[in-house]
């Protein structure tokens, strides 16, 4: 965690921003919470112990995070921006279900090779991945 605030604290020097309590205290909100997020959802869970963080902070500072590379903006098709930390140097994939939203992160061997294998033929090299795929959870299938 102190590396990411440090990344953090440096990222708002750099852009003449200030380090204040309320960022730190979002930026240990989200780190610390399951990935995501939307601005409110983390609004809505730091409110009960700090009533002085208004959304419109919440939402600048998780813009912040996104712009210092901190965290990632996704969109899973329920019209909100979501927040997941940029931690892992390990690639992900999610699973999100159709009906109640939920998302399942998942890994595999065989995707990434597969992925890397494209590029390679394609003499493409990749900066970045995505692959989300889109259906239903088991509670929605009845199962």
């Amino acid at each position: 965690m102190a590396k990411v605030k440090d990344l953090f604290r440096d990222y708002l020097a750099k852009h003449g921003l200030k380090v204040t309590r309320q960022r730190e205290i979002i930026l240990e909100g989200f780190m610390s919470s399951p990935s995501h997020l939307s601005a409110e959802e983390l609004y809505l869970r730091l409110r009960k112990d700090h009533p002085n963080i208004g959304y419109a902070t919440v939402y600048r500072t998780m813009k912040l995070l996104a712009d210092s590379g901190i965290a990632s903006e996704r969109h899973f098709g329920d019209r909100q921006t979501r927040y997941e930390p940029n931690t892992s140097e390990d690639h992900h994939y999610h699973l999100i279900c159709n009906s109640c939203g939920r998302i399942i992160e998942f890994e595999d061997a065989k995707i990434e090779a597969l992925l890397q294998q494209t590029a390679a033929e394609h003499q493409f090299t990749l900066s970045h991945q995505r692959l989300e795929l889109y259906g239903l959870c088991p509670s929605c299938q009845g199962g």
